[in-house]
């Protein structure tokens, strides 16, 4: 494909984002349209996160080591990319501290700890006196502890602001307020899309509209089952700092791998740069219902307290809720849709956006400009895994 290959990127999240600048450096004629804001959806309402210690030995651990790595380097490249001045990432290499409150809860993570180890994760079992020197505050009533040295922090608008600025520096356009409305066929596939603001035509359309894939690709012909799943966050008032890392309960590698459309709730808690605390996780399969409920907030206290019962003397600030995009088998979709030439998604990350966007930024990139990438396969549309969903949605 030649230098000057134009490409639509559908979604200004930090996926789009990333695929964004990672094509415009390449010379490609890169725009991008969203409906809404820049940063105005899923990057918005995560917390940041950019982890391994949450993911089992397989596909999408390998992407988050991949990813975790070109994380590590983008700090300095955009320093390069960017004008002096413009704000950092605040990125933090915080680590992350999983600990298991049961015998039952213990036994899991020990072994699942050593199952990461064995692919590679930095997964240290601390005792009691380690667990007092990295978090005091963290209730004594505890089982086992494990400690993520890789695990960090990002603030998610910022770092898509970035992206986004260094893709326009590369030359992309950025069009927010512009929503995709149908297909441009031609040629046996899809030669553009046509928007609220005219046609855009393109060599390759990416859709990365994260929990809203799913409806776009329907208006452009095709299912993909991608759907919302509602998550919550509370945040407290700014304080001195009282938790050094992300802290999860053992629970939440399950919350995470559970495909149930009912409430799911685990700890997770954890400081901002900013010096307030967020407290998660909520997921839960209703559409597109953006109610923030008192069930689902209680349940998200309770929980936090039973990891930091200093937290029942603080103040709570906010609450706030998002949509992660939820595909059936828990694995994001990138690269080429083998039903409509023209057509590629890098979309499906469910809470993972965030921490996975640099690395399918990489696998597209290098799908679209080379044709072929060795990460590729694991995330095609047609894997065994995905295909009985294509033909309806999630």
């Amino acid at each position: 494909m030649s230098a000057t290959l134009r490409v639509v990127v559908v979604g200004a999240g930090i996926v789009g984002a990333a695929i964004a600048r990672a094509l415009a450096r390449e010379g490609c004629a890169v725009t991008v349209v969203d409906r809404g804001p820049a940063a105005g959806g899923t990057s918005a309402g995560g917390e940041g996160n950019l982890l391994v210690s949450d993911k089992e030995p397989g596909a999408e651990l390998r992407l988050a080591q991949r990813s975790l790595a070109s994380w590590l380097r983008i700090e300095d490249e955009l320093r390069d990319e960017l004008p002096e001045g413009f704000p950092g990432l605040e990125l933090e290499r915080k680590g992350g501290l999983v600990v298991a409150t049961t015998e039952a809860g213990a036994a899991a993570l020990e072994g699942f700890a050593d199952a990461q180890r064995a692919a590679g994760v930095r997964a240290e079992p601390v005792d009691d006196a380690r667990v007092r020197e990295l978090e005091p505050d963290l209730t004594p009533h505890r089982t086992a502890a494990v400690l993520y040295l890789e695990d960090m922090q990002v603030q998610p608008v910022i770092a898509t602001e970035a992206l986004l600025a260094a893709a326009r520096r590369h030359g992309a356009l950025v069009r927010p307020g512009v929503e995709v409305t149908g297909p441009v066929l031609g040629r046996g596939g899809l030669v553009g899309v046509d928007t609220t603001d005219g046609v855009l035509l393109a060599d390759a359309v990416v859709l990365a509209a994260g929990p809203w894939s799913g409806a776009v690709a329907e208006r452009l012909g095709v299912v993909l089952p991608v759907a919302p799943r509602r998550g919550t966050v509370l945040v407290t008032s700014r304080m001195p700092r009282r938790v050094g890392h992300k802290v999860y309960d053992a629970d939440y590698v399950g919350a995470v791998g559970s495909g149930a459309a009912d409430l799911q709730v685990s700890s997770v808690v954890e400081s901002t740069a900013a010096g307030t605390v967020l407290i998660g996780s909520s997921r839960e399969r209703r559409g597109f219902d953006e109610r923030i409920e008192a069930r689902v907030l209680a349940a998200l206290a309770a929980k936090a307290l039973l990891l930091f019962p200093f937290l029942a003397d603080v103040q709570v600030m906010r609450a706030y809720g998002g949509f992660r995009p939820f595909v059936p088998d828990h694995l994001p979709v990138i690269g080429p849709d083998h039903r409509l030439p023209g057509l590629w998604h890098a979309t499906g990350h469910e809470g993972a956006g965030i921490g996975l966007s640099l690395a399918t930024a990489e696998i597209l990139r290098d799908q679209v400009l080379h044709g072929e990438d060795p990460s590729a396969a694991e995330f095609r549309l047609d894997r065994p895994t995905l295909l009985p969903h294509l033909g309806r949605a999630a």
